[in-house]
């Protein structure tokens, strides 16, 4: 097994154990202290874990090194190995796993929340078919 492969599953563990804790509703993460640092510490680990990917993937593939997390992305878009708008939301989520991690002010619950339970699982899964298919 490939690490790019060991890396894809560990991300599928950290979806699947933040599906199982994250409430379906605001009001229930919201009040629930625990659970919502858990949530935002998989949300950090399963950016940081996509992050890995790209950058094997560059190494792998001998692409241009990327100037920082962000423009591995890029660089990934550049070679044709993910498109534009996934490029995109993957750009977007590490900005909010930024925001997260480093506590740039006061977060926004409710901004954190619907990532997570909106976009996260599907952008994240949308980045490991695709680097599956393409690899």
């Amino acid at each position: 097994m490939t690490r790019i492969s060991e890396k894809i599953d560990e991300i599928k563990d950290y979806l699947d154990e933040l599906e199982d804790i994250i409430p379906d509703k605001f009001k229930d993460y919201n009040s629930n202290k625990l659970v919502k640092a858990a949530c935002e510490r998989y949300f950090e680990r399963i950016i940081e874990g996509v992050i890995d990917i790209s950058f094997m993937i560059i190494a792998e593939k001998r692409f241009e090194i990327p100037e920082d997390d962000i423009d591995s992305f890029r660089i990934l878009q550049d070679h044709k190995i993910i498109g534009k708008k996934l490029c995109k939301k993957l750009k977007e989520a590490k900005g909010m796993r930024n925001f997260i991690a480093h506590q740039y002010g006061r977060i926004d619950d409710k901004l954190v929340f619907k990532s997570i339970r909106k976009e996260l699982v599907k952008d994240v899964g949308w980045f490991i078919r695709v680097v599956k298919k393409r690899l």
